[in-house]
This record gives structure tokens, sequence and C-alpha cells, in this order.
């Protein structure tokens, strides 16, 4: 096993953030070399891992999409393919081909203290190969679920069922659903999406959840974004949308996070419309928590809503006693009959692609650590790590935080440091989970992961204008983040 060249920066990932990370490092430091590693054999991440029908954005592009890469689709709330477009063109206009190493995954990485570098272990997927890279930095931008495994709960009598079963992870792409009666169980941004995707060719699509979810029809097509761009032109329209949309994310949230009962009727009111007179609301679309405690379901020009008035789609809510040779049977005694099942039941949760770290040979326990300013840990220097917002558009706390980590290898550079540690001044400060948010998926693994301490700099922000003021205007300078030069190389 040889060590290749050493590099200033490792990006870890080449979906959206890691394009992005990308991006910023080629325009803020032009002389910095760096790579980008990627296990699968494609840019594009989760736009190119997810293969099942319908799959789309739940966010609006103009706030999903780069800051500094203006969204020209008439899609809003745009499907994968034109997403992974998007990605592309931004992969070739910065010229990150060269940058993007292919099929290789990060299995460990170790930092030493002595030379203030990284030592990555990476594994060539294509080939088994094994070989290293050192670099000064780790930048992780690979998200925070495992791309080889959803997650399906254990279904009694599984093995029973006569057909397919099929997590939307793992589509197939011979999977021929046409006059075919399909179950999907779940009911989160999946479920909503592959249920209308599929009633147009299938017999019958039954959504079955145990919980129902807020459920909201939003336009695909910004008719604001696009006359803005049309009248502003692309650079200053695509600007005024992102401020728009940004200011109406936040609106939205804060209305349902201070008046969750008044939400909660709106949103009611809203289904009630949307769904034929007389339709059971309460017993479907009528979640036990308020509205944003979870995310909103989106759902482009109300398909979900029209599939079932149609008829061609219905809800059930119950739960499942267990699966039969023709479909499930649940605890209220109905059988529900299928060709195919779609097990929608959600993600697994992997902090940093599982990749093993050790500082000074000892080994990095994630859950002992606490994030700093929702972009390093405490304790691993030289580390950062892409993390986006839970209650907004993902990528506008990425662009952020990019800019921020730019800004701190400048001001590292202006001063002769090379190592960049951040540590809690008080060591006994109360910390919670990283993810503080209900969704199953992330419940499932809040123990894995690092945590937030109850002050800042240690509390990861949810909020779009709290972080532009800490991560773009403030200091990159802090005192508890220790800035240092290694002994060995002074």
């Amino acid at each position: 096993m040889t060590t290749e060249t050493h590099l200033d920066v490792l990006v870890v990932g080449a979906g959206i953030s890691g394009i992005g990370a990308g991006r910023y490092l080629k325009a803020e430091h032009p002389a910095k070399s760096f790579a980008i590693l990627e296990a699968r054999g494609a840019s594009g991440g989760t736009w190119d891992l997810f293969r099942y029908p319908g799959i789309r954005s739940d966010s609006d592009l103009h706030t999903f999409g780069y800051e500094f890469k203006p969204w020209r689709d008439r899609q809003s709330i745009a499907d994968a393919p034109r997403i992974l477009s998007y990605l592309r063109e931004t992969v070739t206009e910065n010229g990150l081909d060269a940058h993007i190493r292919y099929h290789h995954r990060l299995v460990s990485a170790a930092w030493s203290s002595e030379t203030a570098r990284w030592v990555a272990e990476v594994e060539r997927t294509d080939t088994g190969e094994r070989l290293r890279l050192s670099a000064n930095w780790l930048f992780c931008a690979g998200g925070y679920f495992r791309y080889d495994e959803g997650f399906t709960p254990s279904f009694e009598g599984r093995e029973r069922f006569g057909g397919p079963i099929v997590h939307p992870q793992h589509w197939p792409e011979d999977l021929d659903h046409a006059g075919k009666r399909v179950l999907v169980i779940g009911s989160g941004a999946t479920a909503v999406t592959l249920v209308p995707a599929m009633s147009g060719t299938a017999e019958h699509v039954t959504m079955l959840q145990r919980t129902p979810s807020y459920v909201m029809p939003v336009p695909r097509e910004d008719r604001v974004a696009n006359l803005a761009r049309k009248v502003l032109g692309d650079e200053r329209g695509y600007a005024f949308a992102r401020r728009a949309n940004i200011a109406k994310q936040i609106g939205v949230w804060k209305f349902c996070q201070r008046f969750p009962a008044a939400a909660r009727k709106l949103i009611r009111w809203v289904n009630t419309r949307q769904l034929p007179k007389g339709y059971p609301v309460d017993e479907h679309f009528n979640p036990p928590y308020d509205p944003w405690d979870q995310r909103l379901c989106a759902v482009p020009n109300g398909d979900l809503f029209r599939a079932i008035r149609r008829g061609t789609a219905s809800v059930v809510t119950d739960r499942i006693s267990t699966f039969t040779e023709r479909g499930v049977l649940l605890e209220s005694g109905r059988e529900l009959e299928a060709d195919i099942i779609v097990t929608a039941t959600g993600l697994n949760v992997q902090a940093f692609g599982g990749v093993e770290l050790t500082v000074d040979g000892e080994p990095v326990n994630l859950p002992e650590t606490v994030a700093y300013k929702g972009m390093m840990l405490s304790g691993v220097p030289n580390f950062a790590f892409a993390i986006g917002y839970t209650n907004s558009s993902w990528t506008l706390k990425v662009g952020l935080l990019c800019e921020h980590f730019c800004r701190l290898l400048a001001h590292m550079d202006e001063h002769g440091y090379d190592t960049c540690r951040p540590e809690p001044a008080d060591p006994a400060m109360p910390t919670r989970p990283l993810l503080d948010f209900a969704a199953g998926y992330v419940q499932r693994a809040v123990n894995q992961l690092p945590r937030q301490g109850d002050r800042m700099p240690w509390l990861t922000s949810m909020s779009y204008h709290a972080d532009v003021k800490l991560l773009r205007a403030d200091s990159v300078t802090d005192p508890e983040l220790h800035l240092s030069r290694a002994a060995a190389l002074v």
C-alpha cells in the first residue's frame, strides 16, 4: 500500500454538498490542491442513487440550488433528472471533473499532531485495491445516511408474500407496475412521491401508514420566480427569488412553531379542500404531533390529493399484523391485497459514511464529541463536515459553512497556522442531540451521532439568518477554536 501525493483538502462525497465544497475551494483557494472522493461511479449523490418513480426535491430549487449558480428551469419543485443535470453542469463549469476520484471510498483516517496531517486509507470499490492519501484537512460532505441500504423494519411473515418487495433506495430497473396493485408502506416524503407517480399506470396504489404526516400542496412552478428571472435576468431574478423563498420558508416554520394549533387548523382546511367531500381527513391527514416537529411533506400541484380524488390511490391508517401470501393483514383484521409491496420506511443514518477516525492513535467516539458551529468536532483537528437544515433547504447551510471553511483556511495561511482544534471551555457543558428532530430515522441513530451544546458556538443552528451572521459575517477566530503550528514543522 503506497501513499500518494499529499493534498491540502480531501473532500468526501461528490453529491450536492461535495460539489459545492469543491467549487468554493476552486474559487477561493485556486492554489490549493484537493480531491473529491466518490465511492460510486457517478457524481450527484442522492440524485443519482435514487431511481424510484417520480423522485423529486421537496424543497424549491431557488433555495436548494447553489447561491453561485442560478436555477434556470421552470420547475421549482424539480424532478431528479433536472437536479442531476444542474449538479453536473456545476461540475463542468467549475472544472471539478479532474478533482473527482470515482470508485474511491474513505475507510479510515488517522490524524498526527506531529505532522499536522491526516493519513486516509481509501478502498477502490471497483477493484478492491487499498491506497493511502495524506491531507491537511478532511471535509466530509457525504450527508448522513447509508448509501448501501435503507431502513426496513422487521415484518412478521414477510417471506410468505408471493410478489416483489422493494425498498425505494434499491429500485429495480425492470420492475413493471403497470396494471398492478401496489402497496406503499410509509407516509413520508418518499411515500407521498411514489403514490401519485405510480398511480398513473398501476391498477391502484394504496399508501399504508401507521401515523399520518402533514401534507401540503405546493406549485411545481414558481410563477414569481419565473417572472423575476424573465424581467430581471437569470442572475438578479434568481437572487430575488432566493431571498423571497428563504423568507417564506422561515416565515412558515416560525408560524408553525409559535402558533401550532392555528397551523394545524390551516393545514387541515387546505387538505379538506383538496380531498373528496366527506373524506375522513382526521383519520389519514391529522398527525398526533405539531406541524414542523417533523418535516412537512410537499406535494407538487397537489398530485397526491388528485390521485385520491380520481380513485387511483387511497390511504389506509393502521398497523401491520403480518404479511400474507396475497399482501398484508392489518391489526384491524382487514387484509390489503397487493401484487407489489414498496417499503418506503425510511433511511439508515450513518455519520460521515462510517469512516473510522483516530487522533494521535486514539479512536474518535462520535457521541463523546460536540459540534462546533455545526461544522467541526471538539477534539478533532482539521476536520469539517457538511450537514444542512432539517427545517429548510439543506443547501442553504452548506453554502454558508463552505464560505466559512474557506475563510478559516485563508486566516490560517495568513498567520502561519497548520492546526485548528475546537475545544469547549467548559468540559461540563450540557449537551443534547446534534439533530434535535423527531423524525424516526434521526431518533434511531441519535446515540451514534455527535452532540451539540447549550450555547454558541456549540449550538447547531437551524436558523439561516443566525448562520449568516455566525458563518458569513462574524470572525473565524474564537476563544474555543485553538489555532497552532505543529512543533515538528516550526
